[in-house]
């Protein structure tokens, strides 16, 4: 064997070799990473859109509520007219869900706030009316909204776990480099604003 040679082969030939099989290797890696990494955020880009249907559950419930309500003549029409408001501008913001942004999640967060609060203040007035308690198909309602805000609860949470599965992933190295390569950004958590996060409480509503 001859020095500098293996196999026949000179150093500069095995080092070029050497190189070429990390390459294949590194972009066999990259393939895969880039694959899971999708999936990973196709999972956070589907568990927004069941954020934003159970959301949009709790606004389909609210005109029934609010129409059982105003039955009773001296319900309190500003209470009513706040929730009706609240909801409207709720139902007005338009979420990317292909390219989330902490702005757009603020913003949706701080309407869904309002309509949280202004439920809140109705369940709470309307303790002063035993008709509209004792309504059959108010009671139903309310429950069906304690229901929802159970599924916003555990939907939220999803969304946020599922958003520091993929963000870890594109955070730690190597694959902080993929993603800066291949352009993957991080994803916004949902930082629940303080109405939005303090679901009313409606689960004690019919207890006495």
């Amino acid at each position: 064997m001859n020095n500098g040679k293996i196999a026949g082969l000179g150093i500069g030939a095995l080092v070029g070799i050497g190189i070429v099989v990390l390459i294949i290797i590194g972009v066999i890696y990259g393939i895969s990473w880039n694959n899971s990494t999708v999936t990973e955020r196709e999972t956070v880009t589907k568990q927004w859109a069941n954020v934003e249907s159970s959301y949009q559950r709790r606004s389909d419930l609210i005109p029934n509520i609010v129409s059982t309500a105003k039955q009773y003549a001296e319900f309190e029409q500003e209470t009513l007219t706040q929730v009706i408001e609240a909801r409207a501008k709720a139902t007005s913001i338009q979420v990317d869900a292909s390219n989330l942004t902490a702005d757009q999640i603020q913003q949706f967060s701080q309407a869904q706030g309002a309509v949280s609060s202004g439920l809140g203040r109705l369940l709470a007035t309307y303790e002063n009316y035993p008709d509209l308690k004792a309504n059959e198909n108010f009671k139903e309602l309310i429950n069906e909204l304690e229901r929802t805000e159970n599924r916003i609860n555990v939907e939220r949470n999803r969304y946020n776990e599922d958003v520091r599965v993929y963000n870890t992933r594109i955070k730690k190295f190597p694959g902080s480099v993929f993603a800066s390569m291949l352009g993957f950004d991080e994803s916004p958590y949902f930082q629940a604003d303080e109405g939005a996060q303090n679901a009313p409480k409606v689960g004690d509503l019919f207890d006495n």
